[in-house]
């Protein structure tokens, strides 16, 4: 369509709307951090059952205790499933192709994204450790049968098509890396927490990633989590208090539950290609874009900025 939206840090007073990490750094940094604690890391060993009673069983036959275990094994989290956590989830039918590419033209920091009836395109810009600014990491979200028709093709036909997809914002597409293709599902767990077991992230709700929310929530998660928990030791409560968790899950559950709702409209929006709503669409997004004060607000909330 003819529909566009630009989002400005300067507008916000902000030096970036947000930063793209990537995964690896995120993990050096945090054994780093592990390294100098006081925290014990169990490795080489995996998780064979839990209960509140029993607690964990390692597959070397070693139990672990604890007053209140995080579940933050994903989202096919098994500690979800020993609780009876129950799940509200569908498919999304559709596939998220995943991969690194470089461009002719410079990124200029900006992540730029492309929507057609079969799914969202993202690219993502990166920084490489000798400041090349010419590489940037794509979300294509496509459905099912046509992601499995793009992973198919050869190296050089699916960076034709990327080219074409995007529009060639950034130019000629030199290179693309190796393609990694997973199925998309949302998620959501009824309830966050049971008797000594809390959940957080993709373990408690999973999200379509056209807008890259799915970390921010879990980080957010986590540090509503780390707060009740400060919370309850200035009180001299147990981390497994009902009232403590009960406080948890009231501060997450609706915040998920709103970004998890706004991103399956905004699937649904997109999605639709009838010429109303295309016109609705288009319209509506030109209109946006010229309303800086709504326009902003929407940055901020996905920013996590609070107004």
């Amino acid at each position: 369509g003819t529909g566009r939206i630009h989002f400005d840090a300067a507008e916000l007073h902000a030096d970036t709307l947000g930063t793209i990490v990537e995964n690896r750094s995120i993990v050096r940094a945090l054994f780093t951090e592990l390294a100098d604690s006081n925290v014990t890391v169990i490795d080489g060993v995996r998780v064979q059952g839990w209960s509140a009673g029993a607690g964990i069983q390692l597959d070397d036959g070693r139990t672990q205790s604890a007053k209140l275990v995080v579940g933050a094994d994903g989202a096919q989290s098994r500690l979800r499933q020993w609780s009876g956590l129950a799940t509200r989830e569908w498919d999304y039918d559709q596939q998220a192709i995943v991969c690194t590419v470089r461009t002719r033209q410079p990124h200029q920091y900006t992540a730029w994204q492309r929507f057609s009836p079969t799914g969202p395109l993202a690219f993502l810009p990166l920084l490489t450790e000798s400041g090349d600014e010419h590489y940037c990491s794509i979300v294509w979200s496509q459905d099912t049968a046509e992601a499995r028709r793009l992973m198919a093709l050869e190296t050089e036909q699916f960076r034709l098509e990327l080219e074409r997809a995007i529009e060639q914002q950034l130019g000629v597409i030199e290179s693309v890396s190796r393609r990694f293709a997973f199925p998309l599902r949302q998620r959501h767990a009824k309830e966050y927490v049971a008797d000594g077991l809390a959940l957080v992230g993709d373990a408690a709700h999973t999200i379509h990633p056209l807008a890259g929310q799915g970390a921010n929530l879990g980080y957010g998660d986590v540090s509503a989590l780390m707060g009740e928990l400060g919370r309850a030791k200035e009180l001299a409560l147990s981390p497994a208090d009902q009232t403590v968790l009960a406080r948890y899950q009231r501060r997450r559950k609706g915040e998920n539950l709103a970004m998890m709702a706004a991103m399956e409209g905004f699937k649904q929006l997109f999605a639709r290609d009838e010429l109303a709503i295309r016109w609705l669409r288009n319209t509506g997004m030109r209109w946006l874009d010229n309303l800086a004060p709504l326009k902003n607000r929407i940055a901020a909330e996905a920013m996590g900025i609070k107004r």
